[in-house]
């Protein structure tokens, strides 16, 4: 990675960023297809790593939570014997993803499968990260359930949308029948019913639809190797989080959130992250 020069370094990541895929990136960069994937995957490693340090005792008081599909080298359908035993991590990914409702932070996000276990993980770390109490909403999906409250305890106030579709005769296969109303249910604590919404978090998932070239439906941009899904998902972060600034706040959700004073440059977020801890 310190091969090539900050600005380099810089002008490959932003492409990135932007939504470009490795091939287009490599050949605006002049650099090889190796070069601009492997920035990637280092780059990302190093953002996951320096937000999980960052990104402690917040003060959020409203978290909303998701998932977003993708997948890795083939869909689950698609994925023989063979191929799960050539690629790990081959099949159905989903992306966790929490968002401050106040600041527009993403504390934290998992790439992992839908069940249990990874509701589990996924909230054990949100509750790491928080100093205060805090609303959390999320959708029906019933691994959240036990798993909040293990994470929590008591101490909190959380809620599920819990979204009744109607039935469709349209072609549904990119996307689900209309949704003909929510019905929120308090499940812990004791929820304020006007904050129980996930519009923030399922607005940020067409953002990462539309920005990080992985998530791109029927192309063959998808990712066949999940450790490069990980870390492209980890740099988009680290980008939304301390460079981007939010069009509704006019300044960045780590600004807002009180972790840095000033809008970063993607080449002040390299040099951030490549330093010693």
């Amino acid at each position: 990675m310190n091969r090539l020069s900050l600005e380099k370094r810089a002008a490959i990541v932003t492409a990135l960023i932007e939504g470009n895929s490795v091939r287009a990136t490599a050949r605006m960069a002049g650099v090889s297809k190796d070069t601009a994937r492997k920035l990637q995957v280092e780059a990302g490693e190093m953002c996951e790593a320096y937000q999980d340090r960052v990104f402690r005792n917040l003060t959020c008081r409203r978290i909303q939570c998701d998932e977003i599909w993708s997948f890795c080298y083939a869909k689950a359908k698609n994925v023989t014997p063979e191929i799960a035993e050539k690629i790990a991590g081959a099949g159905d990914v989903w992306t966790w993803v929490a968002i401050d409702a106040d600041t527009k932070l993403i504390p934290c996000w998992l790439v992992a499968g839908r069940g249990a276990e990874a509701a589990y993980s996924f909230m054990q770390d949100l509750a790491s990260r928080l100093a205060s109490r805090v609303q959390i909403t999320t959708d029906g999906h019933r691994a959240y359930l036990n798993d909040v409250e293990d994470a929590f305890g008591a101490g909190v106030d959380y809620a599920m949308l819990v979204k009744i579709y109607g039935s469709d005769a349209t072609d549904t296969r990119y996307s689900p029948p209309e949704c003909i109303s929510c019905r929120p249910q308090a499940i812990t604590g004791n929820p304020d019913p006007r904050h129980i919404s996930t519009s923030m978090v399922e607005r940020q998932n067409l953002s990462m639809r539309m920005r990080i070239r992985r998530f791109t439906r029927l192309t063959n941009a998808f990712s066949k190797k999940v450790e490069n899904h990980i870390a492209s998902v980890a740099l988009y972060f680290m980008h939304y989080n301390f460079c981007r600034v939010h069009q509704t706040l006019r300044v960045t959700p780590c600004m807002e959130a009180g972790i840095t004073d000033h809008v970063w440059s993607v080449e002040e977020m390299l040099t951030a992250i490549e330093k010693p801890n």
